[in-house]
């Protein structure tokens, strides 16, 4: 007897058709079939704009059922339709689009697309009512039990490996392994084995035969988290088995079948990284086969609310007494308020020492500076570790949090680590971002993505 298994699915999802359109400047054309679109001088804009006057994300462009809206977010120069500053406002079939100092030509297209929309607010894990993330259900509902290996971009903290459990669960692969591999977490000199398997005697130390991700993950899902870290020798590799779908563990003489789904993440913009000739371009295109980017929590404010009201339910499973706790209006308004730069999982730590330290019943934001390691009050677990200085300075006390999982732990470091360094390169440079990417080593593309990660103005 054959065994089922049934799919949790929107059988009628929410569809919203639109217009296709261009944007055009001076130095390129680009043609837009999203619901929702960035344009600013930050590298991970959907528009990028190389202008000084022009703000990092300085305004949108959003679909709804009336028409294509844009809204300005706060830029220093503001936006302008046809000469007219406008904050929000419906665009006219044909137009002239001002940004900074820059002028776009905006017009829309004969030809229409059909965008699906979720009408429930989580999958799997995952939560959010915002048409964002209602838009991202919507495709993985349609995605998952299929075989399509999927590419997921987003900043640190946005729920990358959450999406990728999520099509995991809700495939006909769910009972079988899935299995997570860290590109940056496996020294360089090991990811071969440690992905592909060896045999024993094939290097000193290969003590045993030993089976690697891909043979692990059968029958299920290999997570291939941090894909952007990946060594450039060992691209080719990784593209041949996923062409052919066969291994050849360190040592064999032989090919193995393999049978798993690939699902990719990474906090690297690709397309940048393969313009800048960190990664394959071919490797990029196989693994990009449905290619999902996740929104920053500052992009969604609006599910902050729901977030916060699923991490305080959790806690209140944990922690004793907590059964009364209250959020005021004025806490969840400052909650939105901020720019949660570790995203989700900086908003899940807050909420979860918010309420172990609540007072009177309520959960106070006085603790919301303490979800960065150099700002926090040091709590029971914590313990101070000096690095090293540079040149002339130091990047100060940074504090391993031992109540958070390895690889939380290890991401908070870094990226303490890296917010030191190139703060300090910057001010060694006079604020000048190519020279600091110069001396540090790096392409200038690759330094504005990191600035607008850790959040450096």
């Amino acid at each position: 007897m054959v065994g089922t298994k049934t799919l949790l699915v929107d059988v009628t999802p929410e569809k919203l058709t639109l217009r296709k359109y261009t944007l055009r400047s001076a130095d390129e054309v680009r043609s837009y079939e999203r619901r929702l679109i960035y344009l600013g001088s930050a590298p991970d804009n959907h528009f990028v704009v190389e202008d000084p006057t022009v703000s990092r994300v300085h305004c949108k462009i959003e679909v709804d059922r009336n028409g294509h809206r844009i809204r300005d977010l706060d830029s220093k120069n503001g936006t302008f339709v046809n000469g007219v500053r406008v904050t929000d406002a419906y665009l006219p079939p044909d137009c002239r689009l001002r940004i900074g100092s820059t002028d776009l030509q905006f017009s829309l297209a004969d030809e229409s697309v059909e965008v699906q929309l979720a009408t429930r607010n989580r999958f799997g894990d995952l939560i959010g009512s915002s048409l964002e993330m209602r838009e991202i259900f919507a495709l993985l509902a349609r995605v998952a039990p299929t075989m399509a290996t999927v590419l997921v971009e987003g900043e640190s903290g946005t729920g990358k490996e959450l999406v990728a459990r999520a099509l995991h669960d809700e495939s006909d692969r769910s009972k079988s392994p899935f299995v997570v591999f860290d590109c940056s977490a496996v020294p360089r000199e090991l990811v071969e084995s440690e992905l592909f398997g060896h045999i024993k005697g094939s290097f000193t130390g290969a003590t045993q035969n030993r089976v690697g991700a891909f043979e692990e993950a059968s029958g299920g899902t290999l997570f291939l988290d941090e894909i952007g870290e990946l060594p450039v020798d060992m691209q080719p590799k990784l593209l041949r088995v996923l062409e052919s779908r066969e291994i050849k563990p360190v040592g064999a003489n032989r090919r193995t079948k393999v049978d798993c789904r690939i699902v990719a993440a990474t906090n690297r913009n690709l397309e940048q990284e393969v313009r800048a000739g960190n990664f394959r371009e071919d490797l990029y295109y196989r693994l990009a086969v449905i290619k999902l980017q996740l929104p920053a929590l500052r992009y969604r404010v609006q599910d902050i609310p729901l977030l916060v009201q699923h991490f305080v339910q959790a806690m209140r499973e944990q922690v004793p007494g907590s059964d009364e706790l209250q959020i005021s209006y004025e806490t969840m308004a400052k909650l939105q308020r901020h720019a949660w730069p570790g995203n989700v999982r900086e908003l899940r730590n807050f909420i979860e020492r918010a309420v172990l330290l609540a007072d009177a019943g309520s959960i106070d934001t006085r603790f919301i500076g303490g979800t960065r390691p150099t700002e926090a009050t040091a709590l029971d677990g914590e313990s101070p570790i000096r690095a090293l200085p540079s040149e002339s300075t130091s990047v100060g006390a940074i504090r391993v949090d031992y109540k958070l999982p390895y690889k939380d732990a290890k991401n908070r470091l870094i990226d303490e680590f890296e917010r030191a360094y190139w703060q300090r390169q910057l001010a060694k440079t006079g604020r000048n971002i190519s020279e600091a990417a110069r001396q540090g080593g790096i392409h200038r593309k690759s330094l504005e993505y990191l600035l607008k990660k850790l959040d450096i103005q």
